[in-house]
């Protein structure tokens, strides 16, 4: 199809709409279905330690190594991957790229399992890499399909298209968990058993069935995120531009140019005291934004007195189901708030409401404490996230080099993830409790609110 002009309806949708294709990898992925699934295989250790690369780590803080390790990858691989696009002229291809590989990683997951730890690891990698490294090439998009004045509205859009989407997934993978029987999932026992067991023992074999069963159903959950994020991308990947191709080939010359692109940006930020000033209390305040996010179904798994291993299931998943709804409803206020208040202003009073929760967390113990927590988790959730990137986006000085301004935000925001898992993990690590990691993101929020009051009204 010819390529639309920009701010065309059509091209404002189709992009908003990668965040429906892609965020069901965020809620069952990353937030919801898989840390249960990883907690409950460890449901029978009396110690939450396996062994990996050759040391023995807490079973949480692996993951939040692994995760970490991710971010660090694409970190690094990210501005030379844009570089190249920007040298080509093609970020479509990229962004595909980088949803398949992390399709194919969800997909993978179905074989995860603690005696092949290594290889589960590395899916649980291709589903996050895939992920985090398209996003780069999505973001970037935004100011070349998007005028100023619209993308506050739009990158708000996609959020909650983004939220809608994957509630509406969760919701069928949360039928299949908890009633697995409804979809051939097996939950019998055998005949043998039932008639001369003990009612206590086919009790507990009926629960042992069931559970297994649930455990089936998350691994299917798995492949329905992989299949539903390569489906739905496809009208995005139709509507979008390819780039502006110049017909160049990739060389060994030009490998490295992302990373001398990402050079000139820091040069010209430092003639640009706005935007400077903003993405370093970005990097600091989204450091514990996001690794609060990646931690928390985690935190709720292992600090929440819930009861039993059903009580827990269901109240983690409603726990994510009403931070996602809420989300949406934050995304807007927090588009509504800014453009009263301005941008700044309402960034800083949406890091204050983090703070306090960071200060709340520590002393949670019951699941009616944790809703409440997961509440204000999902009103400023979507907030802090869309305003953000619009806020950037708007700060940008006038260029068509929008790639490399992303690709230099996006690196800002990985090496922050990567610093705060780390933090996290090695707190927990040491301290054996997530209650102290948790408490210590009290300070970036601090810090981040600091740096935003620095941040200049005009451009210097």
């Amino acid at each position: 199809m010819s390529q639309l002009k920009k701010g065309n309806r059509t091209l404002l949708n189709a992009w908003a709409f990668y965040d429906w294709a892609n965020s069901v990898y965020t809620l069952t992925i990353a937030s919801s279905i898989f840390p249960i699934f990883y907690s409950a295989l460890f449901a029978d250790q009396l110690q939450k330690n396996i062994p990996a690369f050759g040391m023995v780590f807490k079973s949480t803080a692996l993951i939040t190594y692994v995760t970490a390790f991710t971010f660090l990858v694409v970190t690094f691989t990210s501005p030379i991957l844009s570089g190249i696009a920007d040298y080509v002229g093609n970020k479509k291809n990229f962004m595909k790229f980088f949803c398949y590989v992390g399709s194919a990683g969800c997909i993978g997951l179905y074989w995860f399992s603690l005696e092949n730890i290594h290889l589960s690891l590395l899916f649980y990698f291709m589903g996050l890499i895939g992920y985090w490294g398209s996003l780069v090439f999505y973001n970037s998009y935004l100011p070349d399909i998007a005028y100023p004045e619209q993308q506050d509205r739009i990158s708000a859009k996609g959020f909650s298209m983004g939220y809608l989407g994957s509630v509406l997934l969760l919701l069928l993978n949360l039928a299949m968990v908890m009633k697995p029987n409804w979809f051939g999932f097996d939950i019998s026992i055998s005949d043998n058993l039932r008639q001369t067991g003990t009612e206590v023992q086919i009790l507990e074999a009926l629960k042992l069935a069931k559970d297994n069963a649930s455990i089936e159903a998350m691994r299917v959950a798995f492949i329905t995120v992989g299949l539903w994020w390569v489906i739905f991308s496809q009208y995005s990947f139709y509507i979008l531009p390819k780039g502006i191709s110049n017909g160049r080939k990739v060389t060994t010359s030009i490998v490295f140019n992302g990373l001398k692109e990402l050079k000139l940006v820091w040069l010209d930020l430092k003639q640009n005291l706005r935007l400077k000033r903003y993405l370093l209390a970005f990097f600091v305040f989204s450091m514990a934004v996001q690794t609060i996010m990646l931690v928390a179904v985690y935190f709720g798994e292992e600090e929440i007195a819930w009861g039993d291993s059903n009580a827990k299931t269901q109240g983690l998943i409603l726990s994510i189901l009403v931070i996602q709804l809420v989300a949406i409803l934050g995304a807007f206020l927090t588009s509504r708030a800014s453009s009263i208040f301005g941008n700044i202003k309402t960034l800083i009073i949406v890091n204050f409401i983090w703070m306090g929760l960071c200060f709340y967390a520590y002393f949670m113990e019951t699941p009616v404490q944790f809703y409440i927590a997961a509440s204000f988790v999902g009103l400023v959730m979507g907030g802090i996230q869309s305003l953000a990137r619009s806020t950037y986006s708007k700060f940008l000085p006038d260029t068509e080099d929008t790639t490399s301004y992303f690709s230099f935000f996006d690196v800002a925001e990985k090496i922050g993830i990567v610093i705060g898992m780390v933090i996290f993990a090695t707190i927990d690590q040491i301290t054996g409790s997530m209650r102290n990691a948790i408490l210590f993101l009290f300070v970036f929020f601090l810090i981040g609110i600091v740096l935003l009051f620095r941040v200049p009204e005009e451009n210097k």
